[in-house]
């Protein structure tokens, strides 16, 4: 099968900047308008609107010297005004040789905002076209409110094409900008426009109101378009313009009559950075880039995986430059455990396997995020609490804090299968604790060692804020010793350490 080539036009430098509460610096432009055309290879990048500041001029200035040393001038997009050139000579000065010409594409904009006929529109159109001839600019055409016009007044959108199909244009966009098409219209529109227009390249930009541009955008190309406009991670105005990551691996896996230049293993890399530069986060579940979707959860399917690998599909992370991880929380089973012991060259019997497996459950019923460096320390934990029999229980605690008012415990303990109940005050939680613990021992007569140090930290390498570790040395007439415990609380993770203590001693 002979492929067609389908340009990709990134617009996360202009259209991208219009999400509520993000913008550039002309640093970041400079760097992300590299990354997308040396290491993403997209076709083309629309990086500003002109005359909309100072900044936006110096980033474009940055952006045009280094693509014209590079080669990439001509890959590099402005978006312009109908404004009898003074665009243009903002562009000039800029450095900047390719013009996204704004123009209306409804009826509706055209008599409402702009107040205008067709052919004066039409004759403003012309006289900008005409001036960046001369300069030597290339010019593409935005239809803007294009998707609204072709439902309520198509004759206009037909007479505008008619008109622009002979002006000196490299390319028609067609922009669904209010992101209100249904993959049924954009197929229809798109249709009747390229087989009435054969020879005219046409772009297709869409926005994401509905959650429908990844599917309009198959519907785009299926009719014929030449080009499409996406940004990194769907960024935009609204609900943002249809994803880059998406369109891409769905091209790939479905679209074989079409080509595409993007380099699928740098997509990642880039949505990172993009993020980190707005601050703008990843949804975890967000297709191609979030953190969860090569994450499987569920322990049946680490079990498939290891059979045949029955739960992949054609998504592979390693396309995307990722790795599949297997979460450990509540719903995690042996396979799913032993798919991370692999990876960390650990090694379990089934017994250590299963109460492993029984501890990272109790810790996702908690609503706790275990990762794969937590293992090693609940394997510690867990495997340290079964060297020594355990004669004396914790039972259970009340923990009080309250402004105003002292901490305090009350505490049911079990020696010896008889239980104990006290309730002490305390200048915190756990001395309030180790006070109760102390009236009960004083009544059995008992000695408890004094405590000579406490420190508690977060297991290293952890990555979570699931689990904590609390060390305690304790001081006897004979030694000191130091017991830990582990918890995702850290005053319960001081109780499980006080604990350990109480069976050693």
């Amino acid at each position: 099968m002979e492929k067609r080539t389908v340009e990709i036009m990134d617009t996360t430098l202009r259209d991208g900047e219009q999400t509520s509460g993000v913008s550039f610096s002309s640093s970041e432009k400079l760097t992300l308008a590299k990354l997308l055309l040396e290491e993403l290879k997209v076709d083309r990048i629309e990086v500003a609107s002109a005359r909309v500041s100072d900044g936006e001029f110096t980033a474009v200035k940055n952006i045009t010297d280094w693509a014209a040393t590079e080669g990439y001038l001509s890959k590099v997009e402005v978006l312009t005004f109908v404004d009898k050139g003074v665009s243009l000579n903002w562009m000039q000065e800029s450095g900047a040789k390719v013009q996204n010409l704004l123009t209306k594409g409804s009826l509706n904009h055209l008599t409402h905002q702009l107040k205008k006929t067709p052919e004066q529109h039409f004759k403003d159109i012309e006289i900008v076209v005409s001036k960046a001839e001369v300069l030597g600019i290339e010019t593409n055409v935005y239809l803007e409110d294009w998707s609204n016009g072709m439902r309520n007044s198509p004759e206009y959108v037909f007479q505008f094409l008619d008109f622009l199909t002979a002006q000196p244009i490299k390319r028609i966009l067609l922009p669904d900008t209010l992101g209100v098409l249904t993959h049924d219209e954009t197929s229809d529109f798109l249709g009747q426009i390229i087989a009435k227009y054969p020879n005219t390249h046409f772009d297709f930009h869409g926005h994401n109101d509905y959650d429908l541009s990844v599917a309009n955008v198959m519907e785009a190309l299926k009719a014929g378009c030449h080009g499409l406009h996406l940004t990194v991670n769907g960024m935009g105005e609204r609900a943002g313009n249809a994803p880059l990551a998406s369109v891409v691996a769905v091209i790939n896996d479905f679209m074989p009559e079409i080509s595409i230049g993007v380099k699928e293993s740098s997509l990642y890399k880039v949505s990172k950075l993009v993020s980190a530069f707005t601050g703008f986060g990843i949804p975890d579940n967000k297709p191609i880039v979030g953190d969860n979707v090569f994450t499987q959860t569920a322990g049946i399917h680490a079990d498939g995986d290891s059979k045949k690998n029955l739960y992949f599909n054609d998504l592979l992370p390693e396309r995307f430059g990722r790795k599949r991880k297997y979460a450990l929380g509540k719903t995690s089973g042996k396979a799913n455990i032993q798919k991370n012991l692999q990876e960390l060259g650990l090694t379990l019997n089934d017994d250590e396997l299963k109460k492993v497996t029984e501890r990272i459950i109790e810790l996702g019923d908690k609503k706790e995020r275990v990762t794969k460096e937590d293992l090693p320390f609940i394997i510690s934990d867990v495997l340290d609490s079964e060297l020594h029999q355990q004669r004396i229980f914790v039972k259970s605690y009340v923990l009080t804090h309250s402004k105003g008012l002292k901490p305090s415990t009350t505490l049911s303990i079990e020696i010896d299968g008889k239980l104990y109940e006290e309730h002490a005050q305390g200048d915190g939680q756990f001395d309030a604790f180790i006070n109760a613990l102390k009236k009960v021992y004083q009544k059995e007569k008992m000695e408890l060692p004094k405590l000579v140090d406490y420190a508690v930290r977060i297991p290293p390498g952890s990555t979570s804020d699931a689990l904590c570790e609390t060390f305690i040395t304790w001081q006897t007439k004979e030694n000191d010793f130091t017991t830990r415990g582990l918890d995702s609380d850290q005053t319960v993770s001081a109780i499980k350490a006080t604990e350990k203590m109480l069976n050693l001693i």
